[in-house]
């Protein structure tokens, strides 16, 4: 895997959503391939990462990696799962994961809990995975409203924690998506290609 390197901090908790079954999916869909739960990105990503290391420990923070670099095969099977448009983008060409230049993530405290967010990551939540799955995606399309940056009526810490992330990301290099807090891609991710994975 060219260009791919394994993410090993302190400061970061990897902790990969589908290389367990509390997802939206409801499969370790990592798990299944034999990825299991490694937190790969393109070298560029990680450098830029590397960089916020010194203010994380500065204010005593952690960053949960919940996605980074996804294999093809995986994006596949996922969108094999839920076919809800747009949850997952429509080919791994057009998955930033695929190119090994996105990282999905939120900040936590010293001893790993989460900060307070609008959502979780992915807006997961039980009952939802349970309807997308079975192809029920009407409620979840109304929660999905809570994860975007626009969202102002979640409580004020969970949009200071959100806007912070924000701004954290944006300051070294990445870009956010309107509708995803949790989600940076690498700015100029366009030039990169797809990463096949062989394990």
């Amino acid at each position: 895997m060219e260009n791919l390197v394994l993410l090993k901090n302190p400061r970061f908790i990897i902790d990969m959503m589908y290389a367990r079954t509390n997802n939206m999916v409801g499969r370790a869909v990592y798990k299944d391939i034999g990825f299991g739960n490694k937190a790969y990105v393109h070298k560029d990503v990680a450098a830029a990462l590397l960089k916020l290391v010194p203010i994380l420990e500065e204010k005593n923070l952690k960053m949960r990696i919940c996605d980074a670099y996804r294999p093809p095969i995986a994006h596949k099977k996922l969108l094999e799962i839920v076919h809800f448009q747009g949850f997952f983008a429509a080919t791994p060409e057009r998955s930033n994961h695929c190119h090994g230049t996105a990282v999905d993530v939120c900040l936590t405290d010293k001893n790993g809990h989460n900060l307070l967010y609008p959502t979780e990551i992915d807006a997961y939540e039980p009952q939802f995975q349970k309807q997308v799955c079975a192809g029920d995606f009407s409620e979840f399309q109304q929660h999905l409203k809570k994860a975007r940056h626009d969202y102002m009526e979640a409580s004020a810490e969970a949009l200071k924690n959100r806007d912070f992330l924000r701004a954290l990301m944006e300051s070294y290099g990445f870009e956010s998506i309107s509708h995803e807090w949790w989600h940076y891609n690498l700015h100029g991710w366009q030039a990169y290609p797809v990463i096949e994975w062989s394990k």
